[in-house]
């Protein structure tokens, strides 16, 4: 089962054009680069194209900026900022759920851009006792010093799997009997009217564009959660919140001993 394994430590600043080449080129994962305003086109041009299929945001800023970011300038007009924490693989997800003599409950991320949602469905996540979570690659936030504030700390105790395609994880975590459900404000059925207590990984879209068509057709079933007002649609994090205590609400709370 694919996944990517990140480097650990703290927040990190990655300086010079061969560094950052380098650090691109062993998969290491980054989450934005500078580049300074000056820098040879062509150079510039080579750099931003792999920081983008590497799924890294890019930014042109002073070198001012630059040097703040390093603490020095001997960057040649380069900057990456790499992972702060280190990723799981799905098989250790997995793994920890067997563990724990549960039936797994993973939650799949499909496209939250923010960190701060991404923090946040973290912190729900270790509170509602999800045994991992999963992201894409590209496009999508990753562990960063942000994501970890916001997450309370559960950015230590929830492990977070990056993999390439979701569509084809989601395949494969199939294969090994979970059931996929994607959240969709057109869903199939409500959230409460579907067994939550088996297998499973529920599929949380993009803040602005849902979750994507062909994650949603690899999906057993979508749901939806109840809607009474005249807002349409949640945050991200905040569906992502009720949804996930749907689950603890039919797991746990009528277990024996539920709450204590």
């Amino acid at each position: 089962m694919d996944g990517t394994s990140g480097l650990g430590g703290e927040e990190e600043f990655v300086g010079g054009r061969h560094a950052v080449l380098a650090a691109l080129e062993s998969g290491r994962p980054l989450n934005k680069l500078w580049i300074a305003r000056g820098v040879q086109k062509q150079v510039a041009a080579q750099l931003e194209a792999a920081a983008r299929a590497a799924g890294a945001a890019v930014q042109y800023a002073d070198r001012r900026k630059l040097d703040a970011l390093i603490g020095h300038d001997r960057h040649q007009g380069v900057v990456a900022q790499v992972a702060a924490y280190e990723y799981a693989d799905v098989r250790d997800i997995l793994e920890r759920a067997r563990q724990s003599g549960e039936p797994p409950f993973l939650l799949v991320l499909d496209g939250i851009e923010d960190p701060h949602n991404l923090g946040s469905i973290l912190r729900t996540a270790d509170c509602a006792g999800a045994h991992g979570v999963i992201i894409p690659k590209r496009r999508a936030a990753g562990l960063t010093h942000a994501a970890a504030k916001t997450s309370a700390g559960a950015i230590e105790h929830v492990p977070v799997a990056r993999v390439p395609n979701i569509a084809r994880t989601l395949d494969e975590l199939k294969r090994e009997g979970l059931w996929t459900i994607a959240a969709a404000g057109e869903g199939d059925r409500l959230i409460h009217e579907i067994d939550l207590s088996l297998p499973l990984a529920l599929v949380i879209g993009n803040e602005h564009k849902g979750v994507g068509r062909l994650v949603r057709e690899t999906c057993d079933m979508t749901a939806r959660i109840p809607m009474y007002g005249r807002t349409e649609s949640l945050n991200a994090s905040v569906a992502a919140g009720v949804l996930m205590y749907e689950v603890v609400r039919q797991r746990r709370l009528s277990a024996p001993g539920a709450g204590n």
